[in-house]
């Protein structure tokens, strides 16, 4: 039983990362230097979630328990509402053109006008079952003058924009909902998982000169593709480290834990790079003999797979269009990142300049090296935007337009703020999906 009083949640966000390997609930706030501090880190093994989907909710409401216990009792405070991620292979994007005709072209166009462009966007008829997550306007076009990123404040009588939307299964939605508030607390909104991770590990520069954000998790592998700052593909590659795990696994013949440690311990990427054959001995069942395992051999599975997940990258990054303008290369970050010489892989097989992706880029000084680490790029990056939409719950009424009455399906799932925030509208979903 929690004893603790309960901390407005003006004054703290909490951010919930449910991973297939992982389950992790992270604490925080925006410092005066306009820095995040975090204030308390829950992580625990995740045995309920498949490929980044809830596959048993029992066990992930236990591992979401036990997650958010450890990071209460870490901050010392009690949380009532979590920010919560979503991936999996059902997350798929779609590209859509917006035109709103406009009746007074003497005034200026306003946020409210944008506001409207952007939820006609929620109208869109989609397969059943699929709901839409995110929507992500990339330019809009005044009149007969185009590639603007910030329209507010011109005239004209038509405004149109070209629009990146992300759409999920409603189930999905649910089953993390329902998961979440069968220990007693509330979701505040849902952010697709590598839209956070973009958040944590990469800068202003990167975006603007276009990079793929690649976060290869324990299930999946997700993809975020910028230019000129402006999300332009997001994909999800339905598997990850778990498949190379698997493969060691299988080509070792030893039990799956011992995989797992031996491709933490003793993998690489690259099975050139590993100069001195070393034999790693694993101990045998009961009485039986040492197993023993080339160092070499077990590299060249693992880049056997590895380049398969490349493949697939590679394939979502010429159907993005932006093969050839991705100046910032790639960036690499998740847990699978952290496979020696997984940089140097990506380089030669993509041809791409690489660099591994550490969720510091708006961490307060004294952060510790565990947060530091790939392994938590998206949990802080859903911290991250907690934060900002709890700064935006507190903004005056001028800054936020309720559009309730644009919900097509009458039931409150559209119920959400559009807020205006550095020249691009970002949608703010409710939690009942």
């Amino acid at each position: 039983m929690r004893t603790e009083p309960i901390i407005p949640q003006n004054e703290i966000a909490v951010a919930l990362d449910i991973g297939t390997t992982k389950v992790c609930a992270i604490a925080g706030r925006r410092n005066e230097y306009d820095k995040i501090e975090i204030l308390g880190v829950g992580t625990v093994k995740s045995e309920g979630v498949s490929r980044g989907v809830v596959s048993n909710i029992n066990k992930t409401v236990k591992a979401i328990e036990e997650a958010i216990d450890i990071a209460q009792k870490n901050a010392k405070v009690t949380f009532s509402k979590v920010h919560v991620g979503i991936a999996g292979q059902h997350i798929k994007s779609i590209h859509h053109h917006g035109l709103l005709v406009r009746n007074e072209p003497n005034v200026e166009i306003n946020e409210a006008d944008v506001s409207k462009l952007i939820s006609d966007m929620h109208k869109l008829v989609l397969p059943p079952g699929d709901k839409i997550l995110h929507v992500f306007p990339q330019e809009f076009t005044v009149d007969d003058e185009t590639k603007i990123v910030d329209p507010i404040g011109m005239s004209g009588v038509r405004l149109e924009a070209n629009f990146h939307i992300i759409t999920g299964q409603i189930g999905a939605s649910r089953d993390i909902i329902k998961c979440v508030e069968r220990i007693g607390m509330e979701v505040a909104d849902i952010t697709l998982e590598p839209i956070a991770s973009s958040k944590a590990v990469l800068c202003q520069e990167e975006k603007d000169a276009g990079v793929a954000l690649v976060d290869i998790g324990g299930g999946t592998t997700d993809i975020t593709i910028f230019k000129d700052g402006i999300i332009r593909h997001t994909s999800v590659i339905p598997f990850g480290g778990n498949v190379v795990t698997n493969d060691i696994k299988e080509g070792c013949m030893v039990m799956r834990d011992q995989a797992e440690k031996l491709k933490v311990k003793f993998g690489s990427a690259l099975a050139e790079e590993v100069m001195d054959n070393r034999i790693i001995t694993i101990p045998g069942f009961k009485g039986r003999d040492f197993k023993e395992i080339s160092e070499k051999n077990l590299a060249k599975i693992i880049e056997a797979r590895l380049e398969e997940i490349f493949d697939y990258v590679l394939w979502e990054i010429k159907r993005s269009g932006y093969e050839d303008k991705l100046i910032a290369g790639i960036v690499l970050t998740g847990g699978g990142s952290l496979l020696k010489n997984i940089d140097l892989l990506s380089e030669y097989y993509t041809g791409l300049p690489t660099r591994i992706g550490q969720p510091i880029e708006h961490l307060a000084h004294g952060y510790t090296s565990q947060i530091a680490s790939p392994i938590y790029s998206t949990a802080v990056g859903l911290l991250s935007i907690a934060i900002n939409n709890l700064e935006s719950t507190q903004s005056s009424d001028s800054e936020v337009f309720d559009i309730e009455d644009e919900d097509p399906n009458g039931d409150g799932f559209l119920d959400k703020l559009f807020t205006y925030t550095k020249g691009f509208f970002a949608t703010t979903q409710d939690s009942e999906f």
